[in-house]
């Protein structure tokens, strides 16, 4: 097999494929993180402060504009987190995912454009599995096992998530377990949505990787994957999963929540459930 021109570049392209509104660049050698114009780093997050200020004034003036009324600022800072949360997790778990790969990426490199849905990152060093064509690029580590690769897929997104939990927490009023809850939910939730749009079988296999990723035992994360099925009326299979934590949404629209919220009854996510395999 021809040596990849990186370890993420393909998993980066298949993802722009199925999922064209995140775009994701590598950063060439010597090429600064970009500031400025829309750009925010996640070391800058990470520092709370300004940078963070100005990240969550773009959620506070959303909820406003879209439910007419302003959110709490716990409830503003959680919309902040998920947003970024979910989306930075991606850069890890898709390349697992699709390649067998994990790369590393530390806050200092990594940048996003909220506004445009842009993401920058530097590549650095990646665990992969022997045998794979990108164990003879810069940088690369070869584990064992898949076992090894899920311990390594857990590492790299703790790595990048606990200095951006550390800014987040107290403006969120969570701290510990409910913070290592919502990154396991970001983690899980993420990578199941990308996968049903890569296509037939992919998502159920989604499902079962995620399991041992997510087992609920492993620290620092809190919960498990936690997927099961629900039956409708018909007798329809349903997927759905519990939640570790909730995402505050019902603050907003409090006859509204999400079909995997911790808060809602088996009954409640049938209803939701069929209503959106119709739709």
């Amino acid at each position: 097999m021809p040596l990849p021109s990186s370890s993420v570049a393909d998993s980066f392209a298949r993802l722009a494929e199925v999922y064209p509104w995140l775009s994701i660049r590598e950063l060439t050698e010597g090429e600064a993180i970009p500031e400025g114009d829309g750009w925010v780093s996640a070391g800058a997050l990470s520092e709370g402060g300004a940078a963070l200020d100005t990240f969550l004034a773009w959620d506070d003036t959303q909820i406003r504009r879209d439910y007419g009324e302003p959110g709490r600022p716990d409830v503003v800072a959680s919309f902040g987190l998920h947003r970024y949360a979910w989306t930075a997790c991606l850069l890890i778990t898709v390349p697992w995912f699709v390649h067998r790969r994990v790369p590393r990426f530390p806050v200092a490199q990594v940048a996003y454009h909220r506004d445009e849905s842009r993401m920058a990152v530097r590549t650095g060093s990646f665990a992969c599995l022997p045998g794979d064509p990108a164990a003879a690029l810069p940088g690369a580590r070869v584990v064992a096992d898949e076992a090894a690769l899920r311990d390594e897929v857990r590492a790299a997104v703790a790595e990048h998530l606990e200095p951006v939990l550390g800014a987040f927490g107290p403006r969120m009023r969570r701290r510990g377990r409910a913070l290592w809850g919502m990154a396991t939910d970001e983690i899980v939730e993420g990578l199941w949505y990308i996968a049903g749009l890569l296509g037939e079988g992919e998502k159920e296999r989604a499902e079962r990787e995620l399991d041992l990723l997510m087992p609920g035992t492993v620290k620092p994360y809190a919960g498990s994957a936690a997927f099961r099925v629900l039956t409708g009326p018909a007798g329809e299979a349903l997927p759905t999963r519990d939640r570790v934590t909730c995402c505050m949404y019902y603050t907003l629209r409090p006859d509204d929540v999400c079909a995997t919220c911790p808060r809602s009854c088996d009954a409640e996510r049938v209803v939701k459930l069929m209503a959106e395999a119709t739709a």
